[in-house]
């Protein structure tokens, strides 16, 4: 079996999708066959791409306020993987950023997360992840998310953090109220036991 750290390498070096990208291939993901919690994502904005740093920007501020969690846990490969469903930013349309491309998936991810067994939690973030990771054919993101009681405690859908979603968070205060505070408790939980 391919070790982690060759993936990643073989990952860092990914031209697959060159010709399709319009900032071209730089790979942002965050990895170890240590993390207990897994972030999976759709694909870096334009911002992220360029900085190389997942979540670095308000959508990242967003995520990190939902988990209860400061940046220097969030970027602790040891604890957390971020591995979204496209590494290369997509580009972008009238209405936001393009779709993870579709090659992305199939290519890596099976292998990464073979070697990431301590994983403890999931976190699905977004249309794109979760029609990845779950049966979203009967279920809308809101129907999904409002069932997130029937994944606990191994994995749990959320909507995307962007700013794009306020709106949504406006119409749902039930996940404020009731799905983040659990979150919250959980990852706590993780993350100690993880210390001891």
């Amino acid at each position: 079996m391919t070790s982690l750290n060759t993936l990643l390498a073989e990952v860092s070096r990914c031209q697959h999708c060159a010709s399709s990208l319009p900032l071209g291939p730089n790979p942002v993901l965050q990895c170890s066959a240590s993390a207990r919690i897994l972030l999976a994502g759709q694909a870096p904005g334009k911002k992220v791409q360029r900085t190389g740093i997942p979540f670095d920007d308000p959508s990242g501020n967003r995520l990190r306020d939902w988990l209860g969690i400061s940046r220097e846990v969030f970027y602790d490969a040891t604890a957390i993987a971020i591995l979204p469903m496209g590494f290369c930013y997509p580009g972008t349309t009238t209405s936001g950023d393009l779709p993870p491309r579709p090659e992305c998936a199939p290519r890596w991810r099976e292998p990464l997360l073979a070697q990431m067994k301590q994983v403890e939690l999931t976190l699905v973030l977004g249309k794109y992840a979760q029609q990845y990771h779950f049966d979203t054919k009967t279920h809308s993101l809101t129907e999904l998310v409002r069932s997130w009681k029937d994944f606990w405690p191994d994995m749990v859908p959320l909507p995307h953090p962007s700013p794009r979603n306020n709106r949504w968070l406006r119409q749902n205060p039930w996940f404020e109220t009731e799905l983040l505070p659990e979150l919250k408790t959980r990852i706590k939980q993780i993350l100690q036991g993880r210390d001891q």
